[in-house]
């Protein structure tokens, strides 16, 4: 009886050894401002980590805020303000945040936005213009503060349609539901939209900073590789990568 215990317990070793171990796995939330410049900071970061897997999902910053309240499955989140990854550090759900990034906001559309500046707005031809919900969209509370502070606000607002988030404000205009929209300008310099469009820059008083802000949260469940890439994003090549798509860095 005890040699057939003794085989038994030799068979199961066998087996777990013989089973192939995970792969680290990064499960990332990410404001959809970022969805070409994380795409290539990721591309970077697994040639030079091969071995650990990176899983993004791209939205709006308020969106994922409310799901990670919830504990959802994501190891760090990467958001379009500095007061969501704030607030899930004061809940004891992150570790301390950190600043990535300063975001921009750009009008775009036609090649008259670049001539006409917000003015463009106001062109006949212009029946719809597509923002963010503000309600839960950094990018879009950033893109009414803009207009309101250039005293457009009131005379266009009857024109504005939603989109969850800053890319599909974007979209809204490229598939003709809007013919200008207020998005960030990492996604206007993107070459899937920066070849279909124009854009005219916000000044940069016209509304709050655009701090970016990112957490890892406390049940990643592979801690390590998510500090690994924290590090990566906010190393020199990081910071390279982030000013390319237009973002101001931290100190700028």
């Amino acid at each position: 009886m005890l040699f057939v215990a003794v085989a038994a317990l030799g068979a199961l070793g066998a087996l777990y050894l013989s089973r192939p171990i995970p792969e680290p796995t990064i499960r990332v939330a990410a404001a959809a401002d970022l969805q070409f410049a994380l795409d290539e900071l990721i591309e970077e970061f697994q040639r030079q980590h091969p071995q650990i897997t990176v899983k993004v999902s791209y939205g709006s910053s308020g969106s994922f805020f409310a799901q990670l309240a919830q504990r959802a499955p994501f190891d760090m989140f990467f958001s379009a303000d500095m007061d969501y990854p704030k607030r899930l550090r004061e809940q004891g759900l992150a570790l301390p945040e950190f600043l990535y990034a300063v975001g921009r906001i750009v009008l775009w559309g036609s090649s008259s936005v670049e001539t006409l500046g917000v003015g463009a707005v106001f062109e006949p031809a212009v029946k719809k213009i597509a923002l963010a919900n503000p309600q839960h969209a950094p990018y879009g509370r950033a893109a009414e503060a803009a207009l309101k502070s250039l005293g457009v606000y009131d005379a266009v607002r009857e024109k504005f349609v939603f989109g969850e988030n800053v890319a599909q404000a974007a979209q809204f205009v490229q598939a003709g539901v809007a013919q200008l929209g207020i998005i960030a300008l990492s996604l206007a310099l993107a070459p899937p939209l920066r070849e279909h469009g124009r854009f005219w820059e916000f000044p940069l008083e016209s509304y709050p900073r655009l701090e970016q802000g990112g957490v890892i949260l406390r049940w990643a469940r592979d801690r390590a590789s998510a500090e690994l890439l924290r590090a990566f994003v906010l190393s020199d090549q990081g910071r390279t990568i982030l000013k390319h798509y237009g973002f101001f860095l931290p100190g700028e």
